[in-house]
């Protein structure tokens, strides 16, 4: 089916915009041009614009009539990724891109806007909401802390990511979790540094970390119960600089990922016992800094099944992936839908790595690009439930 009512002239525009933002990438909180670009166009539309934590922008479209707010949001950073595309609108900024298709999701929130500040098919109010500093630097959070929500109330909140392999034309969306909370964790042992030939000396902090590393792996096995799903991932390793000499710190560094908090905290808190634990038991000292980046990213089911039907409408239900699987990757829009119940979903971007045609390649990769053909698709989506959910009486 074609993502009606976006013309030609729509397209180009908005393709036009994703290409200047994929040229001009900014890192978190950064994104000075960006938001620029962004109040420019909402300028040109006649949409009043307010900036929040920093770079973020939030724009107001009122209807005719009605009390009604609907929230919708996009996110506006790059990552630090040096761009191998090779396209004419490559990255200018040397080890920075957008590697993760918020130039498109952004060009996607633009469309909308232009075409409901055009139309104004609604009752209430629309909230557009673009957001900084998603790549784990906490822009959601900083949003949030800005007041976000007591400036621009609303009643439901929206959002979307491309999804490579998944065909364009084609969404998932899934009631409940659906991607993970992701943890930050470092554990510094102390011990008692000593010459590298009298280990008796002192109390070896690299033993007692090794010991630690390796017991960290029961707690998913023997602490979390089966028909969970959690994660934990000893990713660094960093101790001592020279060949004779036992050194007096370790630190072990990682990441988690589970589907609620209360499992979050449950791995901080067996984590902390095994390694203050083994550490005591071997004359040493650990102290463990635990902090989480984002949190579970939950759908509110009523708002996920009438995103659901939105997508339907546009593609067909054949083309709507109602249950999709559980994703590990994490995503700050979870903060937003702790505040207030919304839905966040997944919008093809293209064949599987290695096909034939644009948006196979994942995402975070230096070869990937937002592809242009999914941008009616997602600015589509935006406007028919916006008139759907603010149906004018």
């Amino acid at each position: 089916m074609t993502p009606s009512p976006f013309d030609p002239e729509l397209f180009a525009r908005l393709v036009e915009i994703r290409r200047d933002l994929h040229r001009h990438p900014e890192l978190a909180f950064a994104e000075r041009r960006t938001a620029e670009r962004v109040g420019t166009a909402l300028d040109e539309l006649g949409i009043a614009h307010r900036r929040v934590a920093q770079t973020g922008v939030v724009a107001e479209l009122p209807g005719p009539e009605g009390i009604g707010v609907v929230a919708l949001r996009a996110d506006l950073d790059a990552l630090p990724v040096t761009e191998e595309t090779g396209l004419p609108f490559a990255s200018v900024h040397e080890g920075v891109m957008h590697a993760c298709g918020h130039d498109g999701h952004t060009a996607m929130l633009l469309g909308a806007a232009r075409h409901l500040a055009d139309s104004r098919n609604f009752d209430g109010v629309v909230n557009f909401i673009f957001q900084p500093a998603e790549e784990g630097q906490g822009g959601a959070l900083a949003m949030i802390e800005d007041r976000l929500f007591e400036r621009f109330p609303c009643q439901a909140i929206f959002g979307m990511h491309n999804r490579p392999s998944l065909p364009v034309g084609r969404f998932a969306v899934r009631a409940g979790p659906m991607m993970a909370g992701g943890a930050f964790f470092d554990i510094d042992i102390t011990g008692r540094g000593a010459h590298g030939a009298r280990p008796e000396t002192g109390v070896d902090p690299i033993m007692v970390a090794s010991h630690v590393a390796g017991l960290l792996q029961t707690i998913v096995s023997r602490n979390v119960s089966p028909v969970d799903t959690a994660v934990l991932s000893v990713t660094q390793f960093h101790a001592g600089d020279a060949y004779n000499v036992i050194p007096q710190t370790a630190r072990l560094s990682g990441t988690v990922r589970a589907f609620s908090r209360e499992l979050m905290h449950l791995v901080r808190d067996n984590m902390t016992r095994i390694a203050q634990g083994v550490a005591a038991g071997m004359g040493a000292q650990a102290t463990v800094d635990f902090r989480i980046n984002f949190a579970p990213t939950v759908n509110d089911p009523a708002e996920a099944e009438f995103a659901a039907a939105i997508c339907a409408e546009l593609v067909g239900e054949a083309h709507v992936e109602r249950d999709p699987p559980l994703i590990m990757a994490s995503e700050d829009f979870s903060f937003m839908l702790e505040q207030v119940p919304g839905c966040y979903l997944n919008l093809g971007n293209g064949p599987a790595s290695g096909e034939e045609g644009i948006g196979g390649c994942e995402v975070h990769n230096p070869a990937y690009d937002f592809n242009d053909a999914a941008l009616p698709y997602g600015a589509a989506f935006f406007v028919r439930l916006v008139e759907k959910r603010l149906a004018p009486h």
